[in-house]
Protein backbone atom coordinates (compact mmCIF):
# COMPACT_ATOMS: atom_id res chain seq x y z
CA UNK A 1 0.00 0.00 0.00
CA UNK A 2 1.59 3.30 -1.13
CA UNK A 3 1.31 6.69 2.31
CA UNK A 4 -1.50 8.74 1.32
CA UNK A 5 0.11 12.09 -0.17
CA UNK A 6 -0.73 14.90 2.04
CA UNK A 7 -1.33 18.05 -0.63
CA UNK A 8 -1.02 20.62 2.36
CA UNK A 9 -1.11 24.52 2.14
CA UNK A 10 -1.44 27.75 4.73
CA UNK A 11 -1.35 31.32 3.60
CA UNK A 12 -0.45 33.88 6.14
CA UNK A 13 -0.69 37.25 6.14
CA UNK A 14 2.00 39.18 8.54
CA UNK A 15 1.96 42.91 8.89
CA UNK A 16 5.88 43.53 8.21
CA UNK A 17 8.12 43.54 5.00
CA UNK A 18 9.11 40.41 3.73
CA UNK A 19 12.65 41.35 4.51
CA UNK A 20 12.09 41.58 8.11
CA UNK A 21 9.62 38.04 8.07
CA UNK A 22 12.67 36.45 5.95
CA UNK A 23 15.42 37.30 8.53
CA UNK A 24 13.10 35.54 11.60
CA UNK A 25 12.12 32.00 9.26
CA UNK A 26 15.31 31.72 7.25
CA UNK A 27 18.22 32.70 9.70
CA UNK A 28 21.15 30.20 8.97
CA UNK A 29 20.36 28.78 13.05
CA UNK A 30 16.89 27.77 11.59
CA UNK A 31 15.40 28.81 14.95
CA UNK A 32 11.67 27.90 14.32
CA UNK A 33 11.99 26.43 18.08
CA UNK A 34 12.33 30.05 19.35
CA UNK A 35 9.29 31.30 17.52
CA UNK A 36 6.87 28.22 16.81
CA UNK A 37 4.87 26.64 20.10
CA UNK A 38 5.05 23.22 20.37
CA UNK A 39 8.27 22.67 18.33
CA UNK A 40 11.61 22.09 19.29
CA UNK A 41 15.05 20.69 18.59
CA UNK A 42 15.23 16.61 17.76
CA UNK A 43 18.85 17.14 16.93
CA UNK A 44 21.71 19.09 16.71
CA UNK A 45 21.51 20.72 13.28
CA UNK A 46 23.87 18.69 11.17
CA UNK A 47 25.77 21.60 8.75
CA UNK A 48 27.88 19.85 5.78
CA UNK A 49 30.59 22.56 4.45
CA UNK A 50 28.82 25.44 2.55
CA UNK A 51 29.88 26.58 -0.87
CA UNK A 52 30.50 30.14 0.37
CA UNK A 53 29.48 32.16 3.43
CA UNK A 54 25.93 33.62 2.09
CA UNK A 55 23.08 32.89 3.73
CA UNK A 56 21.75 30.88 0.99
CA UNK A 57 24.43 28.65 0.87
CA UNK A 58 24.91 28.03 4.68
CA UNK A 59 21.31 27.47 4.60
CA UNK A 60 21.90 24.75 2.24
CA UNK A 61 24.34 23.16 3.94
CA UNK A 62 22.06 22.72 6.75
CA UNK A 63 19.65 19.98 8.19
CA UNK A 64 17.65 21.28 11.09
CA UNK A 65 15.97 18.05 13.09
CA UNK A 66 12.14 19.44 14.66
CA UNK A 67 9.90 17.67 16.24
CA UNK A 68 6.30 19.22 16.39
CA UNK A 69 4.37 17.88 19.16
CA UNK A 70 0.28 17.83 17.56
CA UNK A 71 -2.88 18.32 19.35
CA UNK A 72 -3.78 14.71 19.28
CA UNK A 73 -1.28 14.04 21.05
CA UNK A 74 1.57 12.20 19.17
CA UNK A 75 5.17 13.80 17.90
CA UNK A 76 6.48 14.03 14.83
CA UNK A 77 9.96 14.69 14.09
CA UNK A 78 10.78 15.33 10.71
CA UNK A 79 14.15 16.71 9.12
CA UNK A 80 14.14 19.95 7.01
CA UNK A 81 16.77 20.09 3.95
CA UNK A 82 16.96 23.69 2.23
CA UNK A 83 17.44 23.03 -1.64
CA UNK A 84 16.26 26.66 -3.33
CA UNK A 85 17.02 29.65 -1.04
CA UNK A 86 16.10 33.03 -2.81
CA UNK A 87 17.00 35.55 -0.04
CA UNK A 88 13.38 37.48 0.92
CA UNK A 89 11.46 34.97 -1.25
CA UNK A 90 11.72 32.10 -1.09
CA UNK A 91 13.01 28.38 0.14
CA UNK A 92 11.92 25.40 -0.94
CA UNK A 93 13.00 22.33 1.00
CA UNK A 94 13.03 17.87 1.36
CA UNK A 95 11.59 16.96 4.48
CA UNK A 96 12.11 13.44 5.43
CA UNK A 97 11.30 11.51 9.15
CA UNK A 98 7.75 10.65 10.03
CA UNK A 99 6.54 12.56 7.02
CA UNK A 100 9.05 12.41 3.75
CA UNK A 101 8.42 14.65 0.69
CA UNK A 102 8.86 18.57 0.03
CA UNK A 103 7.69 22.09 0.96
CA UNK A 104 7.97 25.27 -0.06
CA UNK A 105 7.34 28.78 1.79
CA UNK A 106 7.02 31.78 -0.39
CA UNK A 107 6.91 35.41 0.45
CA UNK A 108 5.21 38.36 -1.66
CA UNK A 109 4.86 42.37 -0.51
CA UNK A 110 1.34 43.39 0.40
CA UNK A 111 0.44 46.34 1.34
CA UNK A 112 3.07 48.66 -0.86
CA UNK A 113 5.74 46.43 1.11
CA UNK A 114 4.64 47.10 4.59
CA UNK A 115 3.55 43.68 5.31
CA UNK A 116 3.25 39.87 3.98
CA UNK A 117 1.69 37.15 2.06
CA UNK A 118 3.75 33.92 3.26
CA UNK A 119 2.89 31.12 1.10
CA UNK A 120 3.39 27.66 2.41
CA UNK A 121 3.21 24.13 1.43
CA UNK A 122 3.68 20.69 2.27
CA UNK A 123 3.60 17.19 -0.18
CA UNK A 124 4.23 14.90 2.01
CA UNK A 125 3.81 10.99 2.61
CA UNK A 126 3.77 9.70 6.60
CA UNK A 127 6.57 7.39 7.12
CA UNK A 128 5.11 5.31 10.37
CA UNK A 129 3.12 2.48 10.16
CA UNK A 130 0.42 3.63 12.33
CA UNK A 131 0.02 6.91 10.79
CA UNK A 132 -0.30 5.07 7.02
CA UNK A 133 -2.83 2.47 8.75
CA UNK A 134 -5.08 5.15 9.82
CA UNK A 135 -4.97 7.31 7.08
CA UNK A 136 -7.72 6.59 5.77
CA UNK A 137 -9.97 6.85 8.47
CA UNK A 138 -8.42 9.52 10.03
CA UNK A 139 -6.87 11.70 7.29
CA UNK A 140 -9.05 14.46 8.38
CA UNK A 141 -8.14 14.22 12.10
CA UNK A 142 -3.91 14.45 10.50
CA UNK A 143 -5.04 17.49 8.37
CA UNK A 144 -7.14 19.32 11.05
CA UNK A 145 -3.88 18.96 13.55
CA UNK A 146 -1.89 20.09 10.60
CA UNK A 147 -3.73 23.19 10.51
CA UNK A 148 -3.95 23.72 14.06
CA UNK A 149 -0.26 23.49 14.05
CA UNK A 150 0.43 25.58 11.32
CA UNK A 151 -1.92 28.62 13.49
CA UNK A 152 0.11 28.14 16.09
CA UNK A 153 3.22 28.77 13.75
CA UNK A 154 1.33 31.92 12.85
CA UNK A 155 0.32 33.38 16.00
CA UNK A 156 4.13 32.51 17.50
CA UNK A 157 5.66 34.27 14.23
CA UNK A 158 3.03 37.67 14.44
CA UNK A 159 4.25 37.79 18.42
CA UNK A 160 8.22 37.99 17.12
CA UNK A 161 8.04 39.99 14.41
CA UNK A 162 5.81 42.67 17.19
CA UNK A 163 9.30 41.51 19.96
CA UNK A 164 11.51 42.79 17.44
CA UNK A 165 9.16 45.73 16.10
CA UNK A 166 8.94 46.52 19.93
CA UNK A 167 13.12 45.77 20.58
CA UNK A 168 13.91 48.69 17.88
Amino acid sequence: MTPRLFDLSSTWHLPAPPEKVWAIIADIDMSWPKWWPRCSFAAPLLRTEPASTSQEDILKATTAYLKFKASLGYTLTISIHPTTVITASEIEFDASGHLEGTGRVTLSPEAEGEATRMAIEWKVRPTQRWMNLLSPIAAPAFTAAHALMMRQGEKGLLRALAEGAASK
